[in-house]
Protein backbone atom coordinates (compact mmCIF):
# COMPACT_ATOMS: atom_id res chain seq x y z
CA UNK A 1 0.00 0.00 0.00
CA UNK A 2 1.90 3.84 -1.03
CA UNK A 3 2.07 5.75 2.47
CA UNK A 4 1.79 9.02 3.25
CA UNK A 5 4.77 10.65 0.77
CA UNK A 6 3.53 9.19 -2.24
CA UNK A 7 0.14 9.93 -1.72
CA UNK A 8 1.59 14.03 -1.30
CA UNK A 9 3.70 13.84 -4.52
CA UNK A 10 0.54 12.24 -6.31
CA UNK A 11 -1.21 15.54 -5.34
CA UNK A 12 1.08 17.67 -6.27
CA UNK A 13 1.87 16.49 -9.44
CA UNK A 14 -1.72 16.62 -10.59
CA UNK A 15 -1.71 20.31 -9.59
CA UNK A 16 1.43 21.02 -11.20
CA UNK A 17 -0.20 19.41 -14.44
CA UNK A 18 -3.85 20.67 -14.23
CA UNK A 19 -4.03 23.47 -12.42
CA UNK A 20 -6.35 25.85 -13.51
CA UNK A 21 -7.52 23.76 -16.53
CA UNK A 22 -10.96 22.47 -17.30
CA UNK A 23 -11.00 18.91 -17.51
CA UNK A 24 -12.20 15.97 -19.59
CA UNK A 25 -13.04 13.37 -17.13
CA UNK A 26 -14.18 10.03 -18.31
CA UNK A 27 -14.44 6.44 -16.60
CA UNK A 28 -12.86 4.21 -19.62
CA UNK A 29 -13.96 1.10 -16.79
CA UNK A 30 -17.70 2.18 -16.68
CA UNK A 31 -17.40 1.92 -13.07
CA UNK A 32 -17.43 5.52 -12.21
CA UNK A 33 -19.27 6.98 -15.13
CA UNK A 34 -21.77 8.84 -13.35
CA UNK A 35 -19.01 10.41 -10.83
CA UNK A 36 -17.46 11.31 -13.92
CA UNK A 37 -20.25 12.81 -15.83
CA UNK A 38 -20.52 15.32 -12.79
CA UNK A 39 -16.65 16.16 -12.67
CA UNK A 40 -16.44 16.12 -16.33
CA UNK A 41 -15.46 20.19 -17.74
CA UNK A 42 -15.23 21.08 -14.49
CA UNK A 43 -11.99 23.08 -13.49
CA UNK A 44 -8.77 21.50 -11.38
CA UNK A 45 -8.79 24.15 -8.09
CA UNK A 46 -5.93 21.87 -6.87
CA UNK A 47 -5.10 18.97 -5.01
CA UNK A 48 -4.21 17.80 -1.62
CA UNK A 49 -3.26 14.73 0.35
CA UNK A 50 -4.26 14.02 4.22
CA UNK A 51 -2.25 10.94 4.49
CA UNK A 52 -3.12 8.33 2.80
CA UNK A 53 -6.58 10.33 1.17
CA UNK A 54 -6.29 12.12 -1.84
CA UNK A 55 -8.67 15.13 -2.69
CA UNK A 56 -8.74 16.51 -6.04
CA UNK A 57 -10.65 19.73 -5.59
CA UNK A 58 -12.97 20.72 -9.21
CA UNK A 59 -14.69 23.76 -9.59
CA UNK A 60 -17.90 24.69 -11.69
CA UNK A 61 -17.14 24.78 -15.49
CA UNK A 62 -16.00 28.22 -16.94
CA UNK A 63 -19.20 30.54 -17.45
CA UNK A 64 -21.25 28.71 -14.59
CA UNK A 65 -22.45 28.76 -10.75
CA UNK A 66 -22.16 26.26 -8.39
CA UNK A 67 -20.16 24.75 -5.48
CA UNK A 68 -16.66 22.91 -6.07
CA UNK A 69 -17.21 19.14 -5.98
CA UNK A 70 -13.90 17.12 -4.49
CA UNK A 71 -12.82 13.48 -6.30
CA UNK A 72 -11.86 11.27 -3.45
CA UNK A 73 -9.39 9.00 -3.69
CA UNK A 74 -8.24 5.61 -1.60
CA UNK A 75 -5.52 4.00 -3.35
CA UNK A 76 -5.28 0.86 -1.05
CA UNK A 77 -3.04 -2.22 -1.68
CA UNK A 78 -3.35 -1.92 -5.10
CA UNK A 79 -4.22 1.64 -6.75
CA UNK A 80 -2.05 3.58 -8.98
CA UNK A 81 -2.16 6.29 -11.19
CA UNK A 82 0.02 6.42 -14.33
CA UNK A 83 0.53 9.91 -16.55
CA UNK A 84 1.31 10.56 -19.99
CA UNK A 85 2.20 13.83 -21.67
CA UNK A 86 2.78 15.78 -24.74
CA UNK A 87 6.20 16.39 -23.74
CA UNK A 88 5.76 20.35 -22.82
CA UNK A 89 6.49 19.07 -19.40
CA UNK A 90 8.44 16.37 -17.03
CA UNK A 91 5.99 14.04 -16.12
CA UNK A 92 6.01 11.27 -13.98
CA UNK A 93 5.19 7.82 -15.21
CA UNK A 94 3.14 6.00 -12.66
CA UNK A 95 2.93 6.57 -9.11
CA UNK A 96 1.09 3.92 -7.09
CA UNK A 97 0.88 0.64 -5.52
CA UNK A 98 1.05 -2.09 -8.44
CA UNK A 99 4.22 -0.63 -9.67
CA UNK A 100 6.95 -0.73 -7.06
CA UNK A 101 6.35 -2.72 -3.56
CA UNK A 102 10.17 -1.54 -2.38
CA UNK A 103 10.91 2.28 -2.60
CA UNK A 104 8.29 3.55 -4.19
CA UNK A 105 10.52 5.42 -6.52
CA UNK A 106 9.02 6.85 -9.58
CA UNK A 107 11.21 7.59 -12.68
CA UNK A 108 9.85 11.13 -14.57
CA UNK A 109 9.72 10.92 -18.27
CA UNK A 110 12.57 13.21 -20.12
CA UNK A 111 11.36 17.07 -20.49
CA UNK A 112 11.00 18.45 -24.06
CA UNK A 113 10.74 21.85 -25.30
CA UNK A 114 8.70 23.95 -22.30
CA UNK A 115 5.28 25.39 -23.36
CA UNK A 116 5.98 28.79 -25.06
CA UNK A 117 3.23 30.84 -23.19
CA UNK A 118 2.03 28.28 -20.48
CA UNK A 119 -1.62 28.33 -19.17
CA UNK A 120 -1.63 30.58 -15.38
CA UNK A 121 -1.30 28.00 -12.71
CA UNK A 122 -2.88 27.59 -9.25
CA UNK A 123 -5.77 30.07 -9.48
CA UNK A 124 -8.65 27.27 -10.25
CA UNK A 125 -11.12 30.08 -11.16
CA UNK A 126 -13.25 30.27 -14.31
CA UNK A 127 -10.59 33.02 -15.50
CA UNK A 128 -7.91 31.23 -14.94
CA UNK A 129 -9.64 28.77 -17.14
CA UNK A 130 -9.15 30.67 -20.43
CA UNK A 131 -7.23 29.63 -23.10
CA UNK A 132 -4.73 31.69 -24.84
CA UNK A 133 -6.29 35.19 -26.44
CA UNK A 134 -9.23 34.53 -23.94
CA UNK A 135 -10.35 31.69 -25.70
CA UNK A 136 -13.37 29.47 -24.12
CA UNK A 137 -11.83 27.26 -22.27
CA UNK A 138 -14.12 23.92 -22.79
CA UNK A 139 -12.41 19.92 -23.02
CA UNK A 140 -8.77 20.79 -22.52
CA UNK A 141 -8.11 18.45 -25.12
CA UNK A 142 -9.78 20.16 -27.92
CA UNK A 143 -8.50 23.46 -26.48
CA UNK A 144 -5.41 21.80 -27.41
CA UNK A 145 -6.08 20.48 -30.71
CA UNK A 146 -7.28 23.81 -31.34
CA UNK A 147 -3.83 25.56 -30.43
CA UNK A 148 -1.64 23.13 -32.21
CA UNK A 149 -3.71 23.41 -35.66
CA UNK A 150 -3.87 27.09 -35.13
CA UNK A 151 0.38 26.93 -35.15
CA UNK A 152 0.75 24.24 -37.64
CA UNK A 153 1.50 21.82 -35.20
CA UNK A 154 0.03 18.26 -35.33
CA UNK A 155 -2.36 17.84 -32.06
CA UNK A 156 -1.33 15.29 -29.29
CA UNK A 157 -3.21 12.24 -28.78
CA UNK A 158 -3.25 11.15 -25.52
CA UNK A 159 -2.38 7.32 -25.53
CA UNK A 160 -5.23 4.75 -25.25
CA UNK A 161 -6.71 3.53 -22.06
CA UNK A 162 -4.44 0.65 -20.57
CA UNK A 163 -5.91 -2.49 -18.34
CA UNK A 164 -9.29 -1.24 -16.25
CA UNK A 165 -8.89 2.36 -15.87
CA UNK A 166 -11.86 3.80 -13.14
CA UNK A 167 -11.29 7.30 -14.05
CA UNK A 168 -9.26 9.38 -16.75
CA UNK A 169 -8.17 13.51 -16.24
CA UNK A 170 -7.60 14.41 -19.59
CA UNK A 171 -5.92 18.32 -20.13
CA UNK A 172 -4.51 20.32 -21.98
CA UNK A 173 -0.76 18.76 -22.03
CA UNK A 174 -1.36 15.28 -20.18
CA UNK A 175 -3.68 12.57 -18.94
CA UNK A 176 -4.04 11.10 -15.65
CA UNK A 177 -5.46 7.31 -15.76
CA UNK A 178 -6.05 6.08 -11.98
CA UNK A 179 -6.77 2.12 -11.88
CA UNK A 180 -7.61 -0.29 -9.06
CA UNK A 181 -8.16 1.87 -5.82
CA UNK A 182 -9.90 1.34 -2.86
CA UNK A 183 -12.12 4.39 -2.67
CA UNK A 184 -12.81 6.60 -5.67
CA UNK A 185 -15.86 9.37 -4.93
CA UNK A 186 -17.59 12.47 -5.43
CA UNK A 187 -17.72 14.31 -2.40
CA UNK A 188 -19.34 18.00 -1.30
CA UNK A 189 -16.57 20.35 0.59
CA UNK A 190 -18.53 19.05 3.81
CA UNK A 191 -18.13 15.61 2.88
CA UNK A 192 -14.15 15.99 2.19
CA UNK A 193 -13.70 17.25 5.70
CA UNK A 194 -16.09 15.05 7.47
CA UNK A 195 -13.77 12.32 5.99
CA UNK A 196 -10.71 14.63 6.94
CA UNK A 197 -12.07 14.73 10.53
CA UNK A 198 -11.84 10.63 10.93
CA UNK A 199 -7.91 11.20 10.10
CA UNK A 200 -4.91 11.61 12.82
CA UNK A 201 -2.62 14.22 12.08
CA UNK A 202 -0.22 14.16 9.50
CA UNK A 203 3.43 14.70 9.84
CA UNK A 204 3.88 15.71 5.99
CA UNK A 205 1.52 18.50 6.25
CA UNK A 206 3.26 19.63 9.31
CA UNK A 207 6.40 20.01 8.26
CA UNK A 208 5.67 21.73 5.59
CA UNK A 209 3.92 24.33 6.99
CA UNK A 210 6.59 24.98 9.60
CA UNK A 211 9.21 24.84 6.90
CA UNK A 212 7.44 27.48 5.05
CA UNK A 213 7.12 29.55 8.02
CA UNK A 214 3.51 29.11 8.54
CA UNK A 215 0.88 28.68 11.45
CA UNK A 216 0.40 24.51 11.49
CA UNK A 217 -3.16 23.41 11.26
CA UNK A 218 -4.48 22.67 14.73
CA UNK A 219 -5.62 19.33 13.08
CA UNK A 220 -1.92 18.61 12.72
CA UNK A 221 -0.89 18.93 16.13
CA UNK A 222 1.54 16.18 16.72
CA UNK A 223 0.12 16.08 21.01
CA UNK A 224 -2.74 14.77 19.04
CA UNK A 225 -0.67 11.97 17.95
CA UNK A 226 1.21 11.35 21.33
CA UNK A 227 -2.62 11.73 23.38
CA UNK A 228 -3.53 9.32 21.04
CA UNK A 229 -0.87 6.75 21.72
CA UNK A 230 -0.73 7.13 25.29
CA UNK A 231 -4.17 6.87 25.93
CA UNK A 232 -4.62 3.26 24.67
CA UNK A 233 -2.90 0.30 26.12
CA UNK A 234 -2.45 -0.89 22.59
CA UNK A 235 0.30 -1.62 21.52
CA UNK A 236 2.82 1.22 19.69
CA UNK A 237 3.36 -1.12 16.43
CA UNK A 238 -0.20 -0.96 16.42
CA UNK A 239 -0.85 2.35 16.90
CA UNK A 240 1.24 3.36 14.24
CA UNK A 241 -0.88 2.27 11.75
CA UNK A 242 -3.94 3.32 12.88
CA UNK A 243 -4.68 6.47 10.57
CA UNK A 244 -6.69 8.30 13.07
CA UNK A 245 -3.97 8.14 15.26
CA UNK A 246 -1.41 9.37 12.72
CA UNK A 247 -2.04 9.90 8.90
CA UNK A 248 -0.09 8.34 6.16
CA UNK A 249 1.94 5.67 7.87
CA UNK A 250 2.58 2.64 6.52
CA UNK A 251 4.11 -0.44 7.32
CA UNK A 252 7.56 0.55 5.87
CA UNK A 253 7.84 3.55 7.79
CA UNK A 254 6.29 1.91 11.57
CA UNK A 255 8.74 -0.72 11.89
CA UNK A 256 11.73 2.13 10.71
CA UNK A 257 11.13 4.61 12.78
CA UNK A 258 10.11 2.22 15.61
CA UNK A 259 13.57 1.21 14.96
CA UNK A 260 15.69 4.66 14.86
CA UNK A 261 13.55 5.12 18.21
CA UNK A 262 14.94 2.05 19.62
CA UNK A 263 11.46 1.38 20.72
CA UNK A 264 9.91 -2.34 21.33
CA UNK A 265 6.75 -2.35 19.02
CA UNK A 266 4.92 -4.67 21.22
CA UNK A 267 5.33 -2.24 24.07
CA UNK A 268 1.86 -0.57 25.27
CA UNK A 269 1.33 2.62 23.83
CA UNK A 270 0.35 4.19 27.44
CA UNK A 271 4.10 3.44 28.63
CA UNK A 272 5.78 4.83 25.66
CA UNK A 273 6.75 8.46 27.56
CA UNK A 274 5.59 11.68 26.07
CA UNK A 275 9.34 12.97 25.04
CA UNK A 276 9.89 9.32 22.98
CA UNK A 277 6.78 9.90 21.01
CA UNK A 278 7.05 13.50 20.23
CA UNK A 279 10.96 12.05 19.09
CA UNK A 280 9.02 9.57 16.82
CA UNK A 281 6.74 12.35 15.56
CA UNK A 282 9.87 14.68 14.86
CA UNK A 283 11.58 11.67 13.14
CA UNK A 284 8.69 10.95 10.74
CA UNK A 285 8.49 14.59 9.68
CA UNK A 286 12.09 14.48 8.50
CA UNK A 287 11.83 10.98 6.94
CA UNK A 288 8.41 11.43 5.14
CA UNK A 289 9.15 14.83 3.83
CA UNK A 290 12.45 13.69 2.13
CA UNK A 291 10.15 10.93 1.03
CA UNK A 292 7.87 13.59 -0.63
CA UNK A 293 10.81 15.13 -2.42
CA UNK A 294 12.94 11.91 -3.44
CA UNK A 295 9.99 9.64 -4.27
CA UNK A 296 11.81 6.69 -2.44
CA UNK A 297 11.70 5.87 1.30
CA UNK A 298 15.25 5.66 2.64
CA UNK A 299 15.50 4.98 6.44
CA UNK A 300 19.25 4.21 7.16
CA UNK A 301 21.92 6.42 8.24
CA UNK A 302 24.62 7.19 5.95
CA UNK A 303 26.99 5.86 8.30
CA UNK A 304 25.26 1.85 8.28
CA UNK A 305 25.18 2.29 4.71
CA UNK A 306 28.94 2.64 4.19
CA UNK A 307 29.24 0.85 0.66
CA UNK A 308 31.44 -2.13 0.34
CA UNK A 309 31.78 -1.61 4.09
CA UNK A 310 30.61 -3.03 7.26
CA UNK A 311 27.40 -1.87 8.61
CA UNK A 312 27.26 -3.42 12.39
CA UNK A 313 27.93 -7.12 11.27
CA UNK A 314 25.95 -6.93 7.27
CA UNK A 315 27.48 -6.22 4.53
CA UNK A 316 26.49 -3.58 2.05
CA UNK A 317 27.28 -3.92 -1.72
CA UNK A 318 28.85 -1.02 -3.57
CA UNK A 319 25.99 1.22 -4.70
CA UNK A 320 25.78 0.78 -8.95
CA UNK A 321 22.36 3.00 -9.38
CA UNK A 322 23.38 5.40 -11.98
CA UNK A 323 21.52 8.27 -10.23
CA UNK A 324 24.24 10.30 -8.42
CA UNK A 325 23.34 10.01 -4.86
CA UNK A 326 21.20 7.17 -4.79
CA UNK A 327 20.67 4.37 -2.08
CA UNK A 328 20.37 0.63 -3.24
CA UNK A 329 17.38 -0.92 -1.98
CA UNK A 330 19.52 -3.41 0.01
CA UNK A 331 21.43 -0.64 1.86
CA UNK A 332 17.70 1.89 2.27
CA UNK A 333 16.08 0.12 5.48
CA UNK A 334 17.05 -1.21 9.06
CA UNK A 335 14.74 -3.80 9.21
CA UNK A 336 11.82 -4.16 6.78
CA UNK A 337 12.26 -6.95 4.58
CA UNK A 338 15.24 -8.30 6.29
CA UNK A 339 13.81 -10.96 8.14
CA UNK A 340 16.75 -12.92 8.99
CA UNK A 341 19.46 -10.86 8.18
CA UNK A 342 21.83 -9.66 11.25
CA UNK A 343 20.55 -6.14 12.53
CA UNK A 344 22.62 -3.34 11.06
CA UNK A 345 23.48 -1.92 14.02
CA UNK A 346 24.10 -5.15 16.75
CA UNK A 347 23.94 -8.26 14.37
CA UNK A 348 21.78 -10.38 15.79
CA UNK A 349 18.70 -11.51 13.12
CA UNK A 350 15.55 -9.52 12.39
CA UNK A 351 12.70 -11.20 13.26
CA UNK A 352 9.11 -10.91 11.53
CA UNK A 353 5.73 -11.66 12.96
CA UNK A 354 2.22 -11.45 11.83
CA UNK A 355 0.02 -8.23 13.56
CA UNK A 356 -2.64 -7.10 13.03
CA UNK A 357 -2.68 -8.49 9.35
CA UNK A 358 0.62 -6.95 8.88
CA UNK A 359 3.77 -8.18 8.75
CA UNK A 360 6.10 -6.18 11.46
CA UNK A 361 10.36 -6.37 11.57
CA UNK A 362 11.84 -5.96 14.42
CA UNK A 363 15.43 -6.33 16.27
CA UNK A 364 14.41 -7.58 19.54
CA UNK A 365 18.13 -6.52 20.89
CA UNK A 366 18.62 -3.08 19.94
CA UNK A 367 14.21 -2.37 20.31
CA UNK A 368 14.06 -4.07 24.06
Amino acid sequence: MPEGHTVHRLARALTDLFAGQALAVTSPQGRFAAGAARLDGRVLAGASAWGKQLFVELAPPPGQAGEPLVLRVHLGLYGAWTFAGDGSAEVVHAIGAPRRRVGETETPLPALAPEPEPLPRGAGSPASAAGPEGAPAGRRGDLAAARAASAGEDAWTPPAPRGAVRVRLLGEHAVADLTAPTTCEVLTRDEAAAVVATLGPDPIRWGDAVHAGDEPDDRDDPQRFADAVRRSRTSIGVRLMDQSVVAGVGNIYRAEVLFRARIDPFRQGSSVPADDLRAVWDDLVDLMRDGVRTGAIVTTREADRVPGGTAGRHRVRQNTDETPGAVRSDAAFYVYHREGLPCRVCGNPVLVREVAGRTLYWCAVCQR
